[in-house]
């Protein structure tokens, strides 16, 4: 059974676009349901001149767990810094929807990672450096990414080429 929150992400979802020109682009799926997610950031600055997610959006196919955390990731990043983004855990996002089904979790673990490969393709993109263990969860989500496409090779190109068309 789902939680209001959750219920109340998948109605009426916050920040589902594709955003034009993002500065950083993750994509992730799951290789056990095939829900596949695409997470957009615009990096800015807040007062300080520390880096934050000035803006955030998705696209997500999948079930009613994969777009309620999708939405609530978004709430979550929007204006956090760079590092504190990386910090947001898929605890916390299904902590926030007031927990998921246990065989739900999952859809949590999508929604951080796709933050993660969105942060990771800013800075990999503009910096020389990437933090040590950025890389590190890049590298294990990259080798599950590798798992989804070999499970759904044919899918996960269909679905590319939908999302390249919208």
């Amino acid at each position: 059974m789902y939680s209001e929150k959750v219920k109340e992400h998948f109605n009426n979802p916050h920040n589902q676009r594709k955003m034009e020109n993002p500065d950083g682009i993750g994509k992730v799926g799951n290789a056990l349901c095939g829900d596949v997610m695409w997470l957009y950031i615009r990096v800015g600055e807040n007062e300080d001149g520390d880096e934050i997610i000035e803006d955030i959006s998705w696209e997500t196919f999948g079930c009613t767990a994969a777009i309620a955390t999708s939405s609530m990731i978004t709430d979550l990043a929007r204006g956090k810094t760079i590092e504190e983004a990386i910090e947001i855990s898929n605890e916390e996002v299904a902590e926030e929807l007031d927990g998921l089904p246990p065989v739900k979790m999952h859809c949590s673990n999508l929604a951080s990672d796709g933050l993660i490969e969105a942060i990771y393709d800013y800075l990999s993109s503009n910096y020389d450096e990437v933090p040590e263990e950025l890389k590190k969860r890049h590298q294990q989500i990259e080798k599950h990414m590798e798992e989804v496409q070999e499970e759904y090779g044919e899918y996960v190109e269909m679905e590319e080429e939908m999302h390249s068309s919208s």
